[in-house]
């Protein structure tokens, strides 16, 4: 026994704290299993942005002449094309291949809400996610898409 240990008590007593002390989870881990989490699609297609109506033009093509008066956008990965139309009220969204499949809505803060697509490839997000999003959607067929993080 240690110098400044005078009996079995004591011993017994610094055993207890030590094993109450290893069943607290350090932050540290926490916060590391949090950014684990952000990994969980990586193996998803990432769906790059090639049109916004509110931009005026195709991402990377001729330039519109005049605003559109519904706000949409389009992204496309190697397998799949992502359209989405901005309401007051939802965000609809149809893929292409057509095909069912489910949405998942991942926010900056963490995972929103999930929405089935049909079979006809149409889904709806009632109401638009507040701030920083993507969508995660993964199709009956194929991989995996990861549209790029946005703010309507």
């Amino acid at each position: 026994m240690p110098d400044g240990w005078n009996d079995d008590e004591e011993l017994l007593a610094a055993l207890r704290d030590a094993l109450a002390a290893r069943s607290v989870v350090p932050q540290d881990f926490v916060a590391a299993g949090k950014a684990a989490y952000t990994w969980h699609g990586v193996d998803a297609e990432l769906a790059r942005l090639t049109y916004d109506s509110t931009r005026g033009a195709l991402v990377q093509e001729a330039v519109r002449a005049e605003a559109a008066s519904l706000r949409t956008l389009t992204f496309r990965s190697a397998h799949l094309t992502v359209e989405l139309e901005v309401t007051e009220e939802s965000l609809l969204g149809q893929i292409v291949p057509v095909q069912a499949g489910h949405v998942e809505v991942q926010l900056q803060a963490g995972t929103g809400p999930a929405v089935s697509i049909d079979a006809t490839g149409w889904f709806t997000v009632r109401p638009i996610p507040a701030g920083l999003f993507r969508l995660h959607i993964q199709p009956a067929t194929g991989p995996a898409v990861l549209t790029g993080w946005l703010t309507l």
